[in-house]
């Protein structure tokens, strides 16, 4: 019989007729219950203290044993459906009213009063799991599994989403899933142009699981399989969205809130699964910053990455396995490009230092290509070996930079070096890369020599040739994102965070045209340091020539900045903030440029045009015309 069932329908069983009286019952006598007082009473001559004459076992009122405890399941009763409707809202975190005063004689309110405090200490706890929210002050073990659903209402995913979600996204009740024929373009969409860069699960597993979904068979189906189809359809349609609530995003945003269906499951710690749906999730929130934020999302995927071990390659006798080896590799530097890239772009400091990391890059052969369940071809994915390269060399100089000591640097020369290796670098890059990433390549790296040239704590001055090479750089990344955000050409993982770069790009370059306005329009080459042993990389576009034209470069360069951003506000919309902030911090720039335009464009008189002078000009005792003719000792005219 069930636990339940006793206590709803308790077993009687009556072993005397009739209740004893508190004196017998203190006494251990035997009391025959005679009314209106007992026989030991009559003998003990106490009559009037017998219990059995009171008003509750008066004649009439006999209350036999069954009574009694018939009177006692009552209670119990009340007491059980109280705790069992308390059970929900205590379990919900809900907030109480203050705690009744209660009389301490009064079991059933004891009872509640201790309902009371269990709900508060569940409320303290809900507010130490609000409070270590912040990555920085994060104290739960990714590797436990005390966040499971079946064991606690508090899961790591929905820790992980109250702290990352701006705005809750939209139910998906009435949403069904696209036709099979419109997952898979976009599904190839994503392998093509986002998955050669961040290669973080086996591709063959994707296709797997599209199958499966689309199937009419009926197949068990992991929940973080369903999570890495409907993230990856959620990523590849918000890339390819053009302006804010177009088909693409609003597809992309249906995806997402039918992939947190299954965030449980998919998060649950102790898994690579965990920070292979963790990754998914972070490329998301750069495409949809409206609902998710990248930069806890990111704090999160890195702690499961300690957790796990993942920043440390493993002693050889416990993954023999090269296969498994460098898909490890490739989660792990996956993880590593995303904070390295958010946190560069939001000016804060990696989630973990390169000290702390002891990873080998993926062999070069784990990027060959291999024929997926569909009898196509996937993308080779050497252009993830090549970013995880850059990455590497942008952590390097960014920890020095920004996350040191304030003290200059001895060497100056140091600057020019990582510039130059860099631009070595991007000279070996091979000449069959996709056009997409290779205009993504030659965007970074302008963008990281704009911002190891910017003026910091370690390299306070710069020089005049320093300003010249953020000048043109910034003019060359500039142009290219502005024919990008343009042409609709969704090549790559372009986001918001694009659009912050392009306003720190355009907030630099304004800055040295008001420091070496005349130096940088007028055209003139100047040195490079005396002090530069490293031969700085060439300028993206000689200085001189015919039609060379620096202030006309200048305001071009001006203007196509704020229709990128007005462009990439009509997508996103904190980029139309940046707009305007950029509009005021440039506007003296503006004006000036195009003050030194119209004075330009003005016609100037000959240089051997002499001013006219009237016939009846006359001087003071002088003959102006004696004068003209050559005859100064000439009087004056009458």
């Amino acid at each position: 019989m069930p636990r339940s069932s006793f206590s709803d329908n308790p077993l009687l069983r009556v072993s005397r007729p009739v209740s004893a009286c508190s004196r017998c019952r203190s006494a251990k006598v035997r009391c025959d219950g005679k009314l209106p007082a007992c026989t030991a009473c009559e003998k003990a001559g106490r009559e009037n203290e017998c219990s059995a004459a009171n008003d509750q076992f008066a004649r009439g009122k006999e209350r036999s044993y069954v009574a009694a405890l018939e009177l006692r399941i009552e209670k119990m009763e009340r007491r059980l459906a109280f705790a069992r409707s308390r059970k929900a809202s205590l379990s919900q975190h809900a907030s109480l009213p203050p705690i009744p005063p209660t009389d301490r004689k009064d079991s059933l309110a004891n009872i509640q009063a201790a309902m009371y405090r269990k709900a508060a200490r569940s409320r303290e706890n809900s507010d130490v799991n609000s409070l270590i929210s912040d990555f920085g002050f994060l104290s739960v073990n990714a590797t436990t599994r005390d966040f499971e659903p079946s064991t606690s209402n508090m899961t790591f995913a929905r820790l992980v989403l109250a702290a990352a979600t701006n705005d809750p996204l939209p139910r998906d009740d009435n949403w069904q899933l696209p036709p099979k024929q419109a997952a898979v373009a976009l599904v190839q969409y994503y392998i093509t142009n986002i998955y050669c860069l961040y290669p973080s699960f086996p591709e063959t597993n994707l296709y797997d699981v599209l199958e499966q979904v689309y199937s009419a068979q009926t197949r068990v189906i992991k929940d973080s399989d369903y999570w890495l189809l409907y993230m990856v359809l959620a990523i590849s349609s918000g890339a390819q969205s053009q302006i804010k609530n177009d088909q693409y995003y609003v597809d992309g945003v249906y995806f997402a809130s039918r992939a947190l269906r299954h965030a449980d499951q998919a998060l649950m710690p102790g898994y690579t699964t965990q920070i292979q749906s963790l990754i998914l999730l972070t490329q998301y929130s750069t495409l949809d910053p409206a609902h998710f934020d990248s930069w806890h999302l990111i704090g999160f995927t890195c702690r499961a990455v300690i957790d796990l071990g993942f920043h440390q390659d493993p002693p050889p006798e416990q993954l023999s396995d090269k296969s498994l080896l460098d898909m490890r590799r490739k989660t792990f530097y996956c993880v590593y490009s995303l904070d390295r890239s958010i946190s560069m772009v939001l000016t804060r400091a990696f989630s973990f230092t390169d000290a702390a990391v002891n990873v080998g890059f993926p062999r070069p052969l784990s990027f060959s290509r291999r024929a997926s369940i569909t009898g196509q071809y996937l993308s080779s994915c050497e252009p993830a070996l090549l970013l995880f390269q850059l990455r590497r060399a942008q952590s390097h100089w960014y920890q020095l930079l920004t996350q040191s000591d304030s003290t200059p640097l001895p060497d100056p020369d140091f600057i020019w070096q990582i510039v130059r290796q860099m631009q070595e670098w991007a000279e070996r890059l091979p000449n069959t890369l996709p056009i997409g990433v290779r205009e993504l390549f030659d965007l970074e790296l302008r963008y990281s020599f704009v911002y190891c040239m910017s003026p910091s704590a370690k390299l306070p001055a710069l020089t005049d040739y320093a300003r010249l090479f953020i000048f043109e750089h910034a003019i060359a990344y500039l142009d290219h994102i502005y024919d990008i955000s343009h042409s609709g050409r969704n090549m790559g993982l372009y986001s918001y965070h694009d659009a912050l770069r392009a306003f720190f790009m355009a907030s630099q370059f304004v800055a040295v045209l008001r420091d070496a306005e005349e130096l940088l329009l007028s055209g003139i080459m100047p040195q490079p340091p005396p002090y530069s042993t490293t031969m700085p990389p060439p300028l993206p576009r000689r200085m001189g020539g015919p039609g060379f034209d620096n202030l006309e470069r200048s305001l071009g360069c001006l203007e196509r900045t704020t229709s990128t951003l007005a462009k990439y506000g009509e997508r996103w919309d904190d980029s139309v903030s940046l707009r305007r902030t950029f509009d005021i911090i440039s506007q003296d720039v503006v004006d000036r440029l195009r003050m030194r335009r119209q004075i330009k464009q003005q016609p100037s008189p000959p240089r051997n045009m002499q001013p006219p002078m009237g016939r009846d000009m006359r001087w003071v005792d002088v003959n102006v015309e004696a004068m003209m003719r050559g005859n100064v000792g000439s009087g004056p005219r009458t």
